[in-house]
């Protein structure tokens, strides 16, 4: 049973957490689980106004997602940070040039989940996943979220991402605040999660 965990990150919150929800995945007996990230889409010189590429040489070795290769998993879990309560140009790109998978029904029955990132704590992260659910169920995918069973997503004694939709985490208006423990933790059930159901629709 094979989850593929598929993301963008500009700064690296993205990218934590996807380690995060690899870990849970991996947790999951007969789960081969594999990381990528999809194309960059912004020049160089755009990029390092923006100060991402110190940020992204963390993550350059991440091999680079290919269409097919979303074909080939029983289980999907994508990453984006938001980008005015929306998924980052860069998966919209990406998503979009999987008009051939659509055609011939490859995603239909495979699950499919969400996690972003945002820089405050009601910057789109609910719109976000929401609105990439739309992408996920025209593809025939069975949506899989963060359910309440993670109990970390009840806390009231921090400022932490996470809801029902899929986990999350909070950057910061400068991108100085990190994926915490409990965010992590989120990821984590949600790999776990996702990997679960698969395993079962496998069998």
């Amino acid at each position: 049973m094979k989850v593929l965990v598929v993301y963008y990150s500009m700064y690296g919150h993205v990218h934590k957490m996807a380690e995060a929800i690899a870990e849970g995945a991996k947790s999951v007996q007969g789960a081969t689980v594999e990381i990528r990230r999809v194309p960059e889409t912004l020049p160089l010189e755009v990029l390092q106004k923006m100060g991402a590429v110190d940020a992204q040489k963390a993550f350059q070795n991440v091999p680079v997602c290919t269409v097919d290769e979303l074909g080939a998993a029983d289980a999907v879990i994508f990453g984006t940070p938001t980008r005015f309560g929306n998924m980052c140009g860069q998966m919209r790109q990406f998503l979009d040039a999987t008009s051939g998978l659509w055609m011939a029904g490859s995603l239909v029955g495979k699950v499919g989940s969400v996690f972003t990132s945002s820089a405050t704590q009601h910057g789109g992260q609910e719109s976000t996943i929401l609105s990439f659910h739309i992408t996920l169920l025209h593809q025939g995918m069975i949506v899989v979220g963060l359910p309440y069973a993670f109990q970390g997503q009840m806390r009231i004694d921090e400022i932490t991402g996470g809801s029902p939709y899929g986990s999350s985490t909070i950057a910061g208006g400068k991108g100085e605040r990190m994926p915490s423990a409990n965010e992590l933790d989120a990821a984590r059930f949600q790999g776990r999660h996702v990997a679960t159901i698969a395993s079962k629709l496998t069998r």
